[in-house]
């Protein structure tokens, strides 16, 4: 089983999902956090469908997501 981590954004009007390290944009929307996951599932596994398994290169050696905040002001 390949598993891809997804980072889940949530917002005034609805759910941003996208995965972390996979070459090339996928992004998902939806009304619910589940929706925008299912969403974001099906948009990648398209992805790969489309542009081959190098897509997942570079997300195979990810350890850790972290956030940080840039400070525009500097």
């Amino acid at each position: 089983m390949t598993q891809v981590t997804v980072i889940v954004e949530e917002h005034a009007d609805g759910f941003v999902a996208y995965p972390v390290g996979m070459k090339g944009v996928v992004v998902a929307q939806g009304d619910t956090f589940d929706k925008a996951v299912a969403e974001a599932t099906s948009a990648i596994r398209f992805h790969i469908e489309t542009f081959g398994l190098d897509t997942l290169e570079a997300s195979t050696d990810l350890k850790d997501v972290r956030i940080a905040v840039a400070d525009l002001a500097s």
